[in-house]
C-alpha cells in the first residue's frame, strides 16, 4: 500500500518535504529561542525584520528560483547544460536585490526608526539576509530543474539544521540582542548553499546562450502574484507596528500567533508539490472532469487541514504562544479564531491560484491577488483597534482573494492552454510556506 502511494507523487516530493519539514521546525525553534531570550520591544523588532525578510525575500526571489528551474528543465531535456540560464537567473536576481538594497538604503533610518526602535544595525542585517535568499533561490533553481531533488532537499534541510543549532547555541550563552538571532537568517542559508554548490558546478557546462525573453517572459506576473500573495500573508505585523508603535508587545505576539495558525499552509507546501502538475496534465489534455474531480480534492484536504488546524488554534492558542514563545498574554481565543480563518482563505486562495497557473491564466491570479491586497488595504485603514484591524484585515483580504479566483475560474471554464505549461520540475520547488522559512 505504502509502495502504491509513493509511486502517485512526483520523483523528489519526499526529498524537497523532508527538507522543508526540517526548515519548518527551524522557524518555530528560532523564534522559541528568541522569545525566551530578548525583552518584548526587541523580540517585536525581530518580529518585523522576519516578516520584512520573507515577504520580500519569497515574493521578489522565488518566482526566479520556479523560471530558472522551468528553463533548465526545457534545455536539460535537449541535453543542454544550465550554465547560461544559471548566469541569467543569477543576473536577474543581482539587479532586483540592488534595487531593494538601493531602497533600504534610502530609506535606512526612517526604516531604523519606524520599525526597529532606532536599532540601524537590523537594517543591515535585513539587506544581508536579502542578499542570502536571492542566492539560495537562483541556486534552488538550477537543482529544482535538474531534478536534483535530494540535493535540493539537503539545501533546505543544511539551512534549517543550521538555524536550530545556532539559535540553540545563542540561547545557552545568553544572547539578549535580536541583531544576532537576525544574521542567523543571513548565515544559515549561505552556508546551505556553499555546501550544495558542488553538484551544480559540476554539470553547469556553457552551451548557447538563452534569451532574455526566454526567462524573462512570465516572471513580471509571476512575482506580481507572489510578492501580493506574501504581502497578505504576513503584512500584518509590519502594519501593527506602525500603528501602534508603543505596544511594544504587540508585533511579537502577533508573529506567534501566526506561527501557529499557519501551519496548515506549512503542510500545503509538500502537498503542493503533485498539485500544479496534475492540474496541468488534465488542463493540456482537455480532461474538465478530471481537472474538476482533482481541484474538488484538493480543496477537500485544504479544508480539512485548515479546519483541523483552527480547531487546535482557537483551543490553545493562547496558552501555546505563552508556553513556546513566552508571548504576553494580549491575544485571546477570538483573535486566534480570526486568524485561522483567514489561513483557511488563504490556503483555497493557494489551491484555485494553482488552478489558474495550470489553465496559463497568469493573469487573472495577479488580478486577484491584488484585489486581496486593495481590500487588506481598505480593512487596514479603517477606523478599530489595530490589532482586529489587522486580523480583519487578513481575512477579509484571503476571502476576497480566494473569492475572485473562484469567480475567475468558473467564468473562464476549463480550457486547454494557448502556451505549453510549465514542467513538473517547476511546481516540485515548494511555492510557499507561509513566510515561515
Amino acid at each position: 500500500m505504502i509502495q502504491r502511494l509513493l509511486r502517485l507523487i512526483p520523483p523528489g516530493t519526499i526529498a524537497v518535504g523532508a527538507g522543508l519539514g526540517l526548515l519548518g521546525l527551524a522557524s518555530y525553534v528560532h523564534l522559541a529561542v528568541a522569545g525566551h531570550s530578548l525583552s518584548k520591544a526587541d523580540y517585536s523588532s525581530l518580529s518585523v525584520l522576519w516578516s520584512i525578510v520573507f515577504t520580500l525575500g519569497i515574493g521578489v526571489f522565488m518566482p526566479i528560483e520556479q523560471e530558472v528551474a522551468r528553463v533548465v528543465a526545457a534545455r536539460h531535456s535537449q541535453g543542454l547544460p544550465p550554465g547560461p540560464v544559471l548566469a541569467r537567473g543569477v543576473t536577474v536576481a543581482a539587479v532586483l536585490l540592488a534595487v531593494l538594497v538601493l531602497a533600504v538604503t534610502i530609506g535606512r533610518q526612517p526604516l531604523a526608526d519606524k520599525l526597529f526602535a532606532g536599532d540601524g544595525n537590523l537594517v543591515t542585517v535585513l539587506i544581508g539576509a536579502l542578499a542570502a535568499m536571492a542566492v539560495a533561490y537562483a541556486t534552488r533553481g538550477v537543482l529544482s530543474g535538474l531534478q536534483l531533488f535530494p540535493w535540493y532537499g539537503t539545501q533546505l534541510g543544511i539551512d534549517g539544521g543550521l538555524r536550530i543549532i545556532m539559535v540553540a547555541l545563542l540561547g545557552l550563552a545568553g544572547v539578549t540582542s535580536p541583531v544576532w538571532y537576525g544574521l542567523v537568517l543571513v548565515a544559515a542559508p549561505l552556508v546551505s548553499v556553499l555546501l550544495t554548490l558542488p553538484p551544480v558546478l559540476r554539470v553547469i557546462g556553457a552551451g548557447p546562450p538563452v534569451a532574455w525573453a526566454t526567462l524573462l517572459r512570465g516572471l513580471g506576473l509571476l512575482t506580481a502574484s507572489s510578492l501580493l500573495s506574501q504581502v497578505v500573508v504576513n503584512i500584518g505585523v509590519i502594519n501593527v507596528q506602525l500603528l501602534a508603535p508603543a505596544d511594544a508587545a504587540a508585533a511579537g505576539a502577533l508573529l506567534s500567533a501566526l506561527v501557529l495558525v499557519r501551519i496548515p499552509l506549512f503542510v500545503f507546501g509538500s502537498l503542493q508539490a503533485s498539485l500544479l502538475p496534475g492540474l496541468a496534465t488534465t488542463a493540456t489534455t482537455g480532461d474538465q472532469a478530471g481537472f474538476h474531480s482533482l481541484l474538488r480534492r484538493a480543496l477537500g484536504i485544504v479544508t480539512a487541514l485548515g479546519l483541523t488546524g483552527a480547531l487546535g488554534a482557537v483551543l490553545l492558542g493562547p496558552w501555546l504562544v505563552g508556553t513556546l514563545f513566552d508571548a504576553p498574554g494580549v491575544l485571546g481565543h477570538g483573535d486566534f479564531a480570526w486568524l485561522a480563518a483567514a489561513t483557511l482563505a488563504y490556503l483555497w486562495a493557494m489551491v484555485l491560484g494553482q488552478a489558474l497557473l495550470a489553465l496559463d491564466r497568469h493573469r487573472a491570479q495577479a488580478l486577484a491577488w491584488t484585489v486581496g491586497v486593495a481590500a487588506l488595504i481598505a480593512v487596514t485603514l479603517t477606523p478599530a483597534p489595530v490589532t482586529l484591524r489587522v486580523e480583519l484585515a487578513y481575512t477579509i483580504g484571503s476571502v476576497i482573494v480566494a473569492a475572485t479566483m473562484a469567480t475567475l475560474l468558473l467564468r473562464g471554464g476549463v480550457h486547454r492552454p494557448t502556451t505549453p505549461t510549465r514542467p513538473i520540475a517547476e511546481a516540485v520547488a515548494p511555492a510557499t510556506s507561509g513566510g515561515l522559512r
